[in-house]
């Protein structure tokens, strides 16, 4: 992202093409952007499956996540809700993924989720950025 990009999701920026750099655009396509959270897993604080983070300022998200006892997962590199809509769901909508995640989370769903990604990533599906 470029200097002074506002500190919001995404998805809020009226135009986030303007704020993304070229190179940025590179990573994001291919998901390399990603590659540093293995060092969270390798401390015990991701999984490689479960529900991304929420930014710091979605308190609608975190608060869905709350009620419905997903928060109690650990986040994820990828997810049920990425491979199924990524920025192109609702938050809403996401939660409803998670929590259905939640209910399934098994190691044979979890190499479903992991191989589901790769073919996401190849085809850049539901990416909006």
């Amino acid at each position: 992202m470029k200097k002074n990009t506002p500190n919001v999701a995404t998805h809020l920026l009226v135009n986030p093409e303007k704020y993304v750099l070229k190179t940025g655009r590179f990573l994001r396509k291919l998901s390399l952007d990603e590659l540093p959270n293995l060092i969270n897993i390798i401390k015990g604080e991701m999984d490689f499956v479960g529900p991304r983070p929420a930014l710091y300022n979605q308190d609608d998200l975190m608060e869905l996540r709350k009620k419905s006892g997903v928060h109690q997962l650990k986040p994820g590199i990828t997810g049920w809700a990425q491979i199924n809509g990524r920025d192109e769901i609702s938050l809403e909508e996401k939660v409803n993924f998670e929590i259905e995640y939640l209910n399934r989370k098994s190691i044979g769903f979890d190499i479903k989720i992991i191989a589901l990604t790769f073919t996401s990533i190849l085809k850049s599906d539901g990416i909006k950025h």
